[in-house]
């Protein structure tokens, strides 16, 4: 593959999932980082004033899961992506649940008005939190330390990707009492290619 540049924040958050597939896939890539205090002369220039953005060969897109299923794609030594239009969408289906499960905290999290933040604490953490949590542990236990199909897909990696943010946001280890969701990390966590990146990327705290 030609040129790419990934640019993001310099953070995990929606940006390690792509991050974690491209190293995977032996792409080499431009980790386009920048600082919070850049952006607002940056946003100009990215589509729709939007990160993470992927830029091939000058062509560039937005889209955090779109890009990142592009990045599974491309691992065409041992796709991560379904057999079929099916196994496709069970894959998509349980990534757009955890991004579903992401803007939940996230609403939280970045809430500016205390009262209103305060508010959605309890049901976030008593109910929402919970809920999810015991469904994605439920799967993954199904799928013997998977998310989708009963193999190692692009959602494990979405997955791991995106657990620590999840974490970061609610400031708890969501994956305390779960050990078939443990496992889905540490399977994805412990290939050598995707190990050799997180043994040197940039410490970040989300």
């Amino acid at each position: 593959m030609s040129e790419i540049k990934f640019t993001y924040f310099n953070a995990k958050a929606l940006g390690e999932v792509t991050r974690l597939l491209l190293k995977y896939a032996g792409i080499d890539f431009i980790d386009d980082r920048f600082p919070d205090e850049d952006w607002p002369k940056i946003k100009p220039n990215m589509p729709f004033g939007q990160v993470p953005a992927l830029t091939v060969d000058g062509k560039t897109t937005n889209q955090s899961v779109a890009i990142a299923r592009f990045a599974a794609k491309q691992a065409k030594h041992q796709s991560k992506v379904g057999s079929n239009d099916w196994e496709d969408l069970e894959i998509d289906a349980i990534v757009d649940t955890i991004n579903d499960f992401r803007i939940k905290i996230q609403q939280y999290h970045y809430e500016p008005d205390a009262a209103i933040k305060e508010a959605r604490k309890g049901p976030l953490f008593q109910e929402t939190i919970p809920f999810y949590v015991k469904k994605f542990e439920e799967i993954a236990k199904k799928n013997n330390g998977y998310l989708a199909v009963g193999k190692l897909t692009w959602a494990d990696f979405f997955f791991t990707g995106t657990i620590e943010y999840l974490n970061h946001m609610a400031r708890v280890n969501l994956l305390e009492k779960c050990p078939n969701l443990q496992k889905v990390v540490q399977n994805v966590s412990s290939i050598p290619a995707v190990k050799a990146w997180l043994d040197v990327r940039p410490k970040t705290e989300d």
